[in-house]
């Protein structure tokens, strides 16, 4: 028989009923004839009450303390009540079901708390157990180190979690149910001519997902590519039978015969610009701009580096998630005389917008053609950033709707599946 890994969210497991008719949609696909390994997350909003709760126990401050392996201990703990609920539904519906902590299969994970990776998986157990018959129900977002301790994966981590636990049992497809039916070409809550999508290369989901896009967390991506695992995001708001031409699949370029120059346009509003007006523009300088903010944990995103008229000096500018931006500019702050600029400018009102898609690597055009979209809105462009296939974009988080309609009419993709 072949394995299959499913996945819930948190809006799937919200409650009972969302509980109930996830567990019905496992038991259709265990009576088609899978083994089937589950991995679900905490209710939807019980993650936010747990971490509020460490606040209330860590520091003066109200914040708790990083990397507590305490902290874990706690907020792993809604996951484990979801999969013991699912499983307890399965066995009432008839099902031999059994739920596994992520120390017992066990998930191991490094020992950097609150945001751990995962190192391996063993499969024994949970090849056992499938290979017998049983639903196992396993905890997404935790695991544990070597030495035995809790550890969380940061948020979106369940993604991750089942996608490693589809690799490890060598599963056929990781399938990835949440609140909505598939990946479309943007969000339609902003453009309501979205389209969805078939199907996906890995490369532009990775690209979608880091952009903005928050239909699967980035290193579930990652780790899916690495792996050459394909993964169906779908909606788990129907019942066994219903809309079966549902669901988008992320897999290999290879497979996908209908290919387009742009598959989607993403965006983010978690941006911040950071400008270093007057930074001597000596061998150096950048190198230690960064090491700052890379010793903070700070992830810098777009960059741009141009020469002053003296040529002595320049301006650099780099942008990072506006929940950093003032750590960010703290450090900045704090190492103004070793640097040596001059002046330090933040903007918060500031939103990426990006077009993602495989058919940029053979077409010519794709850049003018977005600039232009955008100059014939009035959308003034601050930064630029490129990849293979990507080009994204920094502009005024006013325009940000604005742009992504622009844009998503000017390639054509209210017209995919038509």
């Amino acid at each position: 028989m072949t394995r299959l890994v499913m996945k819930f969210g948190g809006t799937s497991m919200a409650d009972l009923e969302r509980i109930r008719r996830a567990a019905r949609l496992v038991a259709a696909e265990v009576d088609a004839g899978h083994n089937v390994a589950v991995v679900v997350s905490a209710m939807s909003g019980k993650t936010n009450e747990l971490v509020a709760w460490t606040d209330g126990a860590g520091k003066p401050t109200g914040k708790a303390l990083e990397g507590d392996d305490e902290y874990d201990v706690v907020v792993a703990s809604g996951e484990q009540v979801t999969a013991g609920l699912l499983s307890m539904v399965l066995r009432n519906m008839g099902y031999d079901a059994i739920s596994m902590m992520g120390w017992q299969v066990p998930i191991i994970t490094s020992d950097i708390h609150g945001k751990a990776r995962i190192l391996d998986i063993p499969p024994a157990k949970l090849e056992t157990a499938l290979d017998a018959g049983q639903i196992v129900v396993v905890p997404g977002f935790q695991g544990v180190t070597e030495s035995g301790r809790i550890t969380t994966l940061g948020r979106g981590g369940s993604d991750t979690s089942a996608v490693a636990v589809a690799a490890a049992v060598k599963a056929i497809r990781c399938d990835i149910y949440t609140d909505v039916d598939g990946v479309y070409t943007t969000d339609p809550r902003v453009e309501a001519k979205a389209r969805r999508l078939k199907k996906i290369s890995f490369e532009e989901m990775l690209e979608m997902a880091s952009l903005g896009a928050k239909v699967l967390q980035t290193r579930s991506v990652e780790l899916a590519m690495g792996q050459r695992m394909p993964v169906r995001v779908l909606s788990s708001f129907v019942e066994p039978g219903e809309n079966i031409d549902q669901g988008t699949i992320v897999c290999d370029e290879d497979e996908i015969v209908e290919k387009h120059i742009i598959s989607g346009v993403a965006f983010s509003r978690d941006e911040a610009k950071i400008t270093l007006l007057g930074l001597p523009n000596k061998v150096g300088v950048s190198a230690a701009v960064f090491s700052k903010l890379a010793q903070a944990n700070i992830n810098v995103d777009m960059i741009v580096q141009s020469e002053k008229r003296s040529g002595d000096y320049a301006n650099q500018l780099f942008t990072v998630g506006r929940r950093d931006a003032q750590a960010a500019a703290d450090i900045m702050n704090a190492a103004k005389d070793e640097l040596g600029y001059d002046t330090l400018k933040v903007d918060e009102n500031v939103a990426k917008v990006s077009i993602v898609g495989v058919g940029m690597r053979s077409h010519t055009g794709v850049a003018e053609t977005m600039f232009r979209a955008l100059s014939d809105k009035g959308i003034n462009i601050q930064v630029i950033s490129t990849s293979e296939i990507k080009i994204s974009v920094l502009i005024d988080e006013a325009y940000t709707e604005l742009a992504v309609r622009a844009l998503h009419a000017a390639y054509g993709l209210d017209k995919i599946g038509v």
